[in-house]
């Protein structure tokens, strides 16, 4: 099984905290779509033989599309690719976008999940965060969407400044209160080059508390976990049969197709990534060329990705795995680097399988990045 991503490269306004590929000019859209929809064409060997199992619109924000645009880049993928019978097909959305008639639109169309950006069930939150939506608008659109779609995924943002560990828990509360099925939550992140660290090198806005970040976290886990959610990811909780199966993939190593500017792909041995220019990416579709760079993973690029990613989930690192695909000297590596960190409770091996614990899982990546293994000459 396979899945393909689709990016769709425009908001109405820039978030402060966002460094994803976006564009506020929404002037080659037609172009853009056009383009999308030739580089599905270009790339269909690369699936030749493969099953489509899930379709997943990303941004940017997605919900800026019509549904007829949106359902037209569906009828695409099923032109030129084979789906199975029932794919997950999820749209990114933000709640100013989902308007009752918007809503009803896409329940009527092949979308079969949501994922919207919440954020925050606080206006002075979602004004920090420059969100273009307001509390009461969040709501709103959960209380329309919930009777129209049973498969609802939500984000919700930790670690702000200023965030109350009292305000985290109503904001948990009230996702809880919608019986959403699946929450994704990510702890605020200053990245280069956005607006939210320029105010905080300024003063503007209060630094982030990285030990207020962790304690949220493990509140969050606390309450969703007692309200019968499975942690199955670092930042992803879901109700037994709600995993999402896009991002599920991912962390399983499963191959991938990004269509769109910035979008990655992955096939197994090889990762590759689309310019994150528009123009460009629209002038290069447009004389049948892909204007994607292309990365051949070495033995130990694998193994540093199987590492990163099973560390993030609940299925783990299996050490047999790491046997059969890398090789002893990987496994013997890996059992070295990790015994200080399992003296000190942050990773245990239950079943053949090296898993964080959870006083380790607010620091998985840098568990992850210190069982990394530097790549060995002569490595393919």
């Amino acid at each position: 099984m396979a899945g393909i991503y689709i990016h769709i490269p425009f908001c109405k306004q820039a978030c402060h905290y966002c460094d994803f590929h976006f564009s506020t000019n929404m002037k080659k859209k037609a172009a853009m779509l056009a383009a999308l929809k030739q580089e599905l064409l270009l790339r269909k060997d690369e699936f030749a033989g493969q099953v489509v199992e899930t379709i997943y619109f990303g941004g940017g924000t997605p919900s800026v599309l019509s549904t007829k645009e949106i359902s037209d880049l569906i009828r695409a993928v099923y032109d030129t690719y084979e789906v199975v019978a029932t794919p997950e097909i999820t749209i990114e959305a933000n709640p100013d976008d989902l308007s009752s008639s918007k809503l009803k639109e896409l329940a009527t169309s092949p979308i079969n999940r949501l994922s919207i950006g919440i954020q925050s069930f606080f206006d002075e939150d979602l004004t920090l965060m420059n969100r273009a939506h307001s509390a009461e608008e969040a709501m709103e659109c959960l209380r329309e969407a919930t009777h129209l779609f049973s498969n609802i995924s939500i984000d919700l943002m930790y670690g702000l400044p200023n965030l109350s560990h009292a305000r985290w828990k109503q904001n948990i509360t009230k996702a809880l209160d919608f019986n959403i099925a699946h929450i994704s939550s990510y702890a605020l992140t200053v990245e280069p080059k956005t607006a939210l660290k320029k105010f905080i090198e300024k003063g503007v806005i209060p630094k982030i508390d990285d030990d207020m970040a962790e304690e949220q976290f493990h509140i969050l886990i606390d309450m969703l976990t007692a309200a019968g959610y499975e942690h199955y990811e670092l930042s992803n909780f879901g109700k037994p049969s709600y995993f999402s199966k896009n991002n599920t993939a991912y962390w399983l190593g499963k191959n991938y197709m990004g269509i769109g500017p910035s979008a990655h792909s992955y096939d197994g041995t090889r990762r590759g990534w689309n310019s994150r220019n528009n123009s460009l990416y629209i002038k290069s579709i447009e004389q049948q060329e892909l204007p994607m760079e292309i990365e051949v993973l070495t033995k130990t690029d694998r193994y540093n990705e199987y590492v990163m990613t099973g560390l993030r989930t609940i299925w783990g690192v299996s050490l047999q795995r790491v046997i059969s695909d890398f090789g002893t000297v990987y496994h013997d590596y890996l059992l070295q680097q990790s015994e200080k960190h399992r003296k000190e409770g942050f990773l245990s091996i239950d079943d053949d399988t090296l898993l964080v614990t959870r006083k380790g899982k607010f620091l998985s990546d840098g568990l992850a990045a210190d069982l990394f293994m530097l790549n060995l000459e002569g490595n393919s």
